[in-house]
């Protein structure tokens, strides 16, 4: 049997560790971080991310910490509504659209492989900072959180170690630095009462000044009776350092939610009342023509890190674990398996890392405020025809793997809201 290490314990390197013991491997994980902590904010889970997790066993387990998706809608700057569509079940996918703490899915990950492969599955406080491959084997060079140095020896290294991925350097050292956007995000939650119901993703404001994505990620939070709400804010701002973990406050954006009227949701009251509030810069990574060295392969945001737009960054990421486990149990040289996974996989990923610095769906906010040149429309069918928006949204859901049920036999996916046309 191989002997396969895998580099970071975030989503990827955990989800692609329990796929690989579905195949019958028994991976060990080297993390760098010394204990794990449900760190960070909200994830869009699509429904093949779902999916995913059903695979793992996971499904009944992911829904009691996640929110089901009913709705997404779109707003300008002024809170005017310019689409809707359904979500998940609701439009017809087999699969929930979910959201849900990044922290508490990596933990659920965590637990599950701790419980399927033993306490030993997991070795932390262990920061991989290089490797060197052999003919029959490679070795991870390892730095422990106490000072000390070891090596490690196997057929074949996974590295899911993150943006700032060791391994990606040294493989590509030419694509290690990559270039800031000009676009931070900030990133909340805030506790409060539902709105629409509890079960809708909103996406607001006029791209060229600032954008704002809302949905909540955890019910009755901690007994509370309220819901936790994940939000996102870009804008414009001074480069800063890569960082998840990176703090700030509100005040640099509320002002470009002044004039901004939703009728349910008090957008800069929400902003005020964050309990947390991170930056992190939109930085391009450039996409990679090749991501194997020999018998060490990249898996994801090491191998195609991603702005954090449309919730595909970290379902692409379990995506990958899958298919390296197939082709690993499927193909009798591994590294010839590793490539099969990156002929599957690299391109089609490429695309959609490409795709989302173009805005992907979110657009169509952008094309209202140019075509009404950001002022107040009277009619949206006038600015932005449904079948129109129905067109874009449908080829980026086809784009990153999830065709629209029955929008290739001419019908309207997309909608809008009773209260839109009063509005």
């Amino acid at each position: 049997m191989l002997d396969i290490a895998i580099v970071g314990a975030g989503p990827c390197g955990l989800a692609t560790a329990l796929r690989l013991h579905q195949r019958g491997f028994r991976p060990r994980i080297y993390e760098s971080v010394a204990e794990l902590q449900p760190l960070g904010v909200g994830i869009d889970v699509k429904v093949y991310g779902t999916r995913e997790l059903d695979e793992l066993g996971l499904l009944e387990e992911f829904r009691a910490i996640s929110v089901d998706a009913e709705e997404s809608i779109f707003y300008n700057n002024h809170g005017q509504e310019i689409y809707a569509e359904r979500c998940g079940v609701h439009m017809g996918y087999l699969y929930e659209q979910r959201f849900v703490h990044r922290g508490y899915l990596q933990m659920l990950l965590h637990r599950t492989v701790l419980d399927r492969l033993g306490p030993d599955a997991l070795v932390p406080g262990a920061r991989c900072v290089g490797y060197t491959n052999g003919d029959d084997a490679v070795t991870l060079d390892l730095r422990h959180a106490d000072g000390r140095t070891s090596q490690v020896v196997a057929d074949v290294v996974v590295a899911a170690d993150g943006i700032k991925s060791a391994v990606r350097r040294q493989m590509h050292p030419d694509s290690s630095r990559p270039t800031y956007s000009g676009i931070t995000m900030w990133r909340g939650t805030t506790l409060m009462e539902p709105f629409r119901g509890g079960h809708t993703i909103l996406h607001i404001g006029a791209p060229s000044v600032s954008s704002m994505i809302v949905y909540p990620i955890a019910d009755d939070f901690e007994g509370s009776g309220l819901t936790l709400v994940n939000w996102v804010v870009e804008a414009t701002r001074g480069e800063s350092v890569e960082d998840w973990n990176q703090t700030g406050t509100v005040d640099e954006v509320l002002g470009y939610y002044d004039d901004c009227d939703l009728g349910f949701l008090d957008v800069r009251q929400m902003l005020r009342d964050a309990r947390e509030v991170y930056l992190f810069p939109l930085i391009r990574h450039e996409p990679l023509d090749r991501w194997v060295d020999g018998r060490v392969v990249l898996a994801g945001d090491a191998a195609h890190a991603m702005y954090p737009r449309g919730g595909n960054g970290a379902c692409q990421s379990i995506v990958d674990g899958r298919v390296i486990a197939e082709k690993l149990a499927t193909t009798d040289d591994p590294v010839a398996a590793l490539h099969a996974y990156q002929d599957e996989r690299l391109e089609a990923v490429n695309r959609i890392v490409l795709a989302h610095r173009g805005e992907g769906y979110e657009v169509i906010r952008r094309m209202v405020e140019e075509r009404t040149g950001g002022r107040r429309f009277d009619d949206i069918e006038q600015v932005l025809p449904l079948a129109e928006a129905d067109a874009i949204f449908s080829r980026y859901h086809a784009l990153v793997g999830q065709p629209r049920p029955g929008y290739a036999a001419g019908e309207a996916t997309g909608f809008r809201t009773a209260g839109a046309e009063s509005r």
